[in-house]
C-alpha cells in the first residue's frame, strides 16, 4: 500500500492510505487512469478536493485516482442571448477557484456558492447549493466517461436528476465526470443575480431580488461561510471538517406540526399522489386538487441543537467534536479518527430520533464506514 494517507488530500483529514494513488493533472491522464483502472477490475475511488468525504481509518483496498486537473475556458457565445456566456471547466479545477474566476469576469449566477471546497467535477454529484442558488441553476452538461460502455459523452442537465444534495451520480450512475459546461449571465456593471436568500439580503442590507455587485456577494458569502467556520483555515480546527455534516430533513407539513413552533421551516414542493387506472387507459393530467401533501424543509442544524448537542460538543476523549460555530459541522479538532467522527455522529444521529423522531442523513460520501 501506498504511504500516503487519505487523510491528507481529505478537509476533515481522518482516512488511511490507498493501496495504489494515481494523481492525474489532465483529461487525458483522467481517461487513461480510469480505463485502466475499470480493466482491472480493482476497487476504485475517484478523490477531487477531497471536501465531502469519510474515508475509514482502514483506508482505501484499491485504487484511488486524484484528479487536479485544471482549465477555465469561456467559449465564443453564438446563442441569441448576448448576456450569457458558456464556461467550459476542467473535473479537477478547485471550485472557489471557478468562482473567484467568474466574479473577475463579471460572470453571475454562481458568486452565492463562493468558498465552497473541493472541486468542479465533484459539484454536480450532490448539486452545492448555498445562500439561493444551486449548481442546476447554472450547469448545462457534463462531459463524461462512462464506467461500463467506456463511452465518452455529454449528458444534459436536465438529464442528471439535480435534486437537493443529488443526482443520478448518487443513485448508482457510474464513470467520472472530465468536464463541466455552465451559462453564466452577464448583467452589465458586474452585477450578481438577484440575492435569492434571506440572510444573505440582510447580511448586505438589500432587499430579497435585489441586484448588487458580483465582488460584494462573494466578499460577504465568504464572510458568512468563515462565521460558521465554513471556509478552509489550517490556523482555525472548526474548519477542518466536510462542510455541512447532515442534510435537512424534508418532512411532510402534518409533520412539521408536531414539531415545536419556533422550529424553522421552509415549503419546498407538492408531491403526486399515485392514482390507479385501468390497463390501457388514456393518463389524465392530474388536478392541482390531486397534489400530495405539502412539503416542507426542516433545519438539521436547529433539530441538532435543540436535541441538547451545543456547539462544541465532543464525546470524552474523543478528538472529534461539534464545531464551535455551527452545530451542523464535525470538525476534527486534531489527531480525530474516522471512527470518532462516525461515533460523534451516530449519537447526533441517535439525540435527534429521540427527541423529534426525525433521522437525520449524512451529507458526506462514506467510504468504508457506515451511520
Amino acid at each position: 500500500m501506498t504511504s500516503v494517507p487519505l487523510s491528507s488530500l481529505t478537509t476533515l483529514q481522518v482516512g488511511g492510505p490507498a493501496r495504489e494513488l494515481l494523481t492525474v493533472t489532465s483529461r487525458e491522464q483522467l481517461i487513461e487512469a480510469a480505463l485502466d483502472t475499470w480493466d482491472s477490475n480493482e476497487p476504485w475511488l475517484i478523490l477531487g478536493g477531497g471536501s465531502n468525504m469519510v474515508i475509514a481509518d482502514e483506508g482505501f483496498d484499491g485504487t484511488v485516482i486524484h484528479v487536479c486537473s485544471r482549465g477555465i475556458e469561456r467559449l465564443q457565445d453564438i446563442s441569441s442571448s448576448p448576456n450569457h456566456s458558456t464556461v467550459r471547466v476542467a473535473a479537477g479545477e478547485p471550485w472557489d477557484d471557478l468562482v473567484s474566476w467568474s466574479v473577475a469576469e463579471g460572470l453571475a449566477g454562481i458568486e452565492a456558492l463562493s468558498g465552497i471546497p473541493g472541486s468542479s467535477g465533484a459539484a454536480p454529484i450532490q448539486n452545492i447549493g448555498a445562500y439561493g442558488q444551486e449548481l442546476s441553476s447554472a450547469l448545462v452538461a457534463v462531459e463524461y466517461l462512462d464506467r461500463y460502455t467506456h463511452e465518452i459523452s455529454w449528458i444534459p442537465a436536465a438529464e442528471l436528476a439535480l435534486g437537493y444534495r443529488d443526482s443520478v451520480f448518487k443513485q448508482g450512475k457510474e464513470g467520472v465526470i472530465l468536464t463541466l459546461e455552465l451559462r453564466l449571465a452577464s448583467y452589465g456593471e458586474g452585477l450578481s443575480a438577484p440575492i435569492a436568500f434571506p440572510q444573505l439580503a440582510t447580511a448586505l442590507g438589500v432587499d430579497l431580488g435585489s441586484q448588487v455587485a458580483l465582488a460584494e456577494v462573494r466578499n460577504t458569502v465568504l464572510a458568512l461561510r468563515a462565521s460558521k467556520g465554513m471556509v478552509l483555515n489550517p490556523a482555525d480546527p472548526d474548519t477542518a471538517s466536510a462542510g455541512s455534516f447532515f442534510m435537512n430533513p424534508i418532512v411532510t407539513e402534518n409533520f412539521a406540526r408536531h414539531l415545536p413552533a419556533e422550529a424553522p421551516r421552509y415549503p419546498v414542493a407538492r408531491t403526486a399522489q399515485d392514482r390507479v387506472l385501468p390497463l390501457g387507459a388514456e393518463v389524465p393530467p392530474l388536478p392541482s386538487t390531486q397534489a400530495g401533501p405539502n412539503l416542507v424543509k426542516l433545519s438539521a442544524a436547529w433539530l441538532i441543537e435543540n436535541a441538547g448537542i451545543s456547539k462544541g460538543y465532543r464525546i470524552p476523549g474523543s478528538h472529534a467534536a461539534i464545531s464551535s460555530k455551527h452545530t451542523l459541522a464535525i470538525t476534527n479538532q486534531g489527531g480525530a479518527t474516522a471512527a470518532e467522527v462516525v461515533g460523534l455522529a451516530t449519537y447526533v444521529q441517535a439525540m435527534v430520533q429521540s427527541h423529534y423522531g426525525i433521522i437525520l442523513y449524512p451529507e458526506p460520501n462514506l467510504i468504508g464506514v457506515d451511520i
